[in-house]
């Protein structure tokens, strides 16, 4: 899992890298508005509608090479973009980096599902992984652009190759032990995975809101510096990494539609608690913990789907992943009209109220039949390979269970 959650960071690094760099492109490239828009349209496109097929084709094939070469992709492309010297080919470039995320998601989210097994705790190391490198995208690119201009994203290349590299090396060796193709184990719940994806939206929707907007509420409404803005956003930012793995722990004690639903419904007061606050700096821990339980839901969401959909695992992490996160990003334009008219509180007042349509959607959910399979039973491992690669029709050889 070690392997997987820093894979997710470097990965999910150049989903951080992109709207860093917008405001370079716009300030030493000269673009519009509308062309800055156009590029963080590019790598949002890019990263979430090719997620799905990707998610079907690493479900009939184990595609090992698809995970390293994404990453590789991810870092060229977002690299390259700061020193080609023409719109078209910046926005190719972005374009090409939002293609490597999207291919490594849903096969990234397979495997490590196989290695997880039913700990939702290890889900969560690989779903925070991802949320670690969106974090610290910004906080690396912002200086190096500052002090040496567009170009510098260059520097951002070796990272993604590097990654890549050990990781097609990790799945070499996996590859040694496994098959080739994936088994399909219990019953697909088409329905209730719907649920979960518009659960998964609508939650999008509020994080997308609050990364957009915590900063400016400090800003216009608090009366306090772009940094204070800036230091509040990374609270928030930080909290959700802590959140995202607390909720693992959480769901392997209490289970994982609870833990959803305890995440939704202690987000409502949570918001109101942090609007009802007019001090700039007694608000800051109450963003803390707006951040922490606005992600506690995540990576279990993420593990869900996946048990929703047994013999699709890629395509549910491809959906879980990509599709329904970049979603919410949809509506923001939506949200830009109520902060207006209304400014940002009014923006997060909104996103307050959004909540609740969370709390209600998550009551319709309910646990996978095989969740408290153990792990590596039929009903919980949905891939072949790993330590019964060399096993006839997945079962254990005469001392198997025995040495285990």
């Amino acid at each position: 899992m070690r392997i997987w959650a820093t894979a997710h960071a470097v990965d999910d690094f150049y989903q951080g890298l992109v709207p860093a760099a917008v405001p370079y492109f716009v300030l030493q490239r000269h673009f519009s508005y509308v062309e800055a828009s156009g590029l963080a349209l590019a790598a949002t496109l890019g990263s979430a509608l090719p997620q799905v097929p990707i998610g079907l084709l690493a479900d009939r094939h184990r595609l090992r090479w698809m995970s390293p070469l994404g990453i590789s992709l991810a870092g060229i492309g977002a690299g390259l973009s700061g020193l080609v010297p023409t719109y078209p080919l910046v926005f190719a470039l972005l374009l090409l980096a939002g293609l490597g995320i999207a291919m490594f998601h849903p096969p990234a989210g397979r495997d490590a599902r196989r290695v997880a097994g039913g700990s939702a705790t290890a889900m969560s190391y690989f779903a925070a992984g991802g949320s670690v490198g969106f974090f610290v995208g910004p906080a690396l690119v912002t200086p190096a652009l500052d002090k040496l201009g567009i170009g510098a994203t260059a520097l951002f290349i070796p990272p993604a190759v590097l990654m890549g590299f050990v990781l097609l090396r990790h799945q070499s060796r996996a590859s040694s032990i496994g098959a080739t193709r994936v088994r399909r184990h219990g019953r697909d719940r088409v329905g209730r995975f719907a649920a979960l994806t518009g659960v998964e939206i609508v939650r999008s929707t509020i994080s997308t809101g609050l990364n957009t907007f915590v900063s400016l509420y400090w800003i216009r409404n608090l009366g306090a510096s772009s940094a204070f803005g800036g230091l509040a956003l990374t609270l928030e930012l930080g909290g959700g990494v802590v959140g995202t793995l607390l909720g693992g722990r959480i769901a392997d004690r209490v289970g994982m539609v609870r833990t959803v639903q305890i995440g939704n419904a202690a987000m409502l007061p949570a918001l109101w608690l942090l609007l009802a606050c007019d001090d700039r700096y007694a608000a800051l821990p109450l963003v803390l913990l707006v951040g922490l339980i606005s992600n506690i839901p995540f990576a279990v969401l993420v593990k869900l789907g996946q048990d929703y959909l047994p013999s699709r695992p890629g395509t549910a992490a491809g959906v879980t992943l990509g599709l329904a996160l970049s979603a919410g990003g949809l509506f923001m334009p939506l949200l830009g009209l109520v902060a207006e008219r209304h400014g940002p509180r009014g923006a997060l007042v909104v996103l307050a109220c959004v909540t609740v349509i969370a709390v209600l959607g998550s009551t319709v959910l309910r646990e996978p039949a095989d969740a408290a399979a153990p792990p590596g039973s039929p009903g919980n491992d949905t891939l072949s390979g790993g330590c019964s690669g060399q096993q006839e029709e997945g079962k254990e050889q005469p001392g198997e269970r025995l040495r285990r």
